[in-house]
């Protein structure tokens, strides 16, 4: 099948959330508010020591892909899982959500499925462990050009870039994308991603992508400067759309030299996980209805508020009830 709406590429990740107290972290050496990579058996030590587990298929797009399945656009997933238990939970709750996962487990994988253990504190921030696992092999190779004729977004994990075949991956599938007459984005995931890989994403931004989204703290990392104004003026004269979350001040959107912000009202959440993912869900289904950027923005803001009211990285709620409530359709 052919003829995606949007196409999401990215780690495809088991999250395991649980509740956990700031003193927990700290006896664990676990940074709080950050995504940590984890080699196997530190997963597996702080797996065993999670109570109140949540598992959910996941990943950063995975998140998104999802979100915009349940507003009602045809959706894909290129992840890459291995055939044990984990893999195949993923995939059938990807495909079971509505989202076609094209990518069968790999039975002979190198590395067990990914999983991120991820640790919700008292205040609602999360702390993510991430053993990189199979997803993190997924290479160019896995991206099948049968999947992108009439596809109209592509939509990358900056995470994806930790290893090499990662953004192999995203070569072929930006240029698939363009050929198919489609637009590609990018969500720079997180300030650390954005620091390890500065040099790749800035030159993919500029040379294969046509919106780039990301908050405050990722932005100012990757043009390394503590001026925010500054690195969105580089970012938007690299890429034509940019949008620039942060946290309770209004989102900052640029549009081909126009900037606009839309303002948020601020909430004290109770699982913060996902709420950029959500945002990127708003933010896309606004771009594919052709809505205005204040609009996108708007949406975007909507489904993550959703997101941080509960646990879990996905919506609960209809987001297009919100929408229509929010008077946006």
């Amino acid at each position: 099948m052919s003829n995606f709406d949007v196409i999401g590429i990215g780690n495809a990740i088991v999250d395991v959330i649980s509740p956990a107290e700031d003193m927990f972290l700290d006896q664990m050496g676990i940074e709080k508010g950050i995504m940590q990579l984890v080699e196997k058996d530190r997963a597996e030590v702080l797996y065993a020591a999670m109570r109140d587990r949540v598992e959910t298929p996941g990943g950063s797009v995975a998140n998104t892909i999802a979100g915009l399945g349940g507003l009602g656009l045809t959706t894909a997933f290129i992840g890459k899982v291995k055939d044990d238990a984990l893999g195949r939970f993923y995939a059938k709750g990807m495909e079971d959500a509505g989202t076609a996962f094209p990518n069968a487990p790999v039975q002979n994988a190198d590395a067990p499925t990914s999983r991120s253990m991820i640790f919700v504190s008292p205040d609602g921030e999360r702390s993510m462990n991430t053993y990189l696992g199979a997803g993190a092999d997924l290479n160019s190779g896995d991206v099948s050009g049968d999947l992108f004729g009439g596809s109209k977004f592509l939509f990358l994990e900056g995470y994806l870039f930790d290893k090499d075949n990662g953004k192999t991956a995203f070569s072929e599938a930006a240029r698939l994308m363009y050929a198919a007459g489609g637009k590609s984005g990018i969500t720079l995931s997180d300030p650390f991603c954005a620091d390890r890989h500065r040099e790749g994403f800035q030159r993919l931004i500029k040379e294969d992508l046509d919106f780039t989204l990301g908050n405050e703290d990722e932005w100012k990392t990757l043009y390394e400067t503590d001026d925010l104004d500054a690195a969105l003026a580089q970012g938007s004269a690299a890429c034509d759309t940019i949008a620039c979350t942060r946290s309770g001040d209004p989102i900052i959107l640029i549009q081909d030299g126009e900037r606009v912000e839309v303002p948020v009202t601020p909430i004290t959440p109770v699982d913060a996980t996902g709420a950029g993912d959500q945002f990127a869900t708003g933010f896309i289904y606004g771009m594919a209805a052709g809505q205005p950027l204040d609009v996108c923005g708007r949406m975007g803001a909507v489904a993550a508020a959703e997101v941080i009211r509960h646990i879990g990285p996905r919506p609960q709620a209809d987001l297009k009830v919100l929408f229509k409530d929010a008077g946006l359709i």
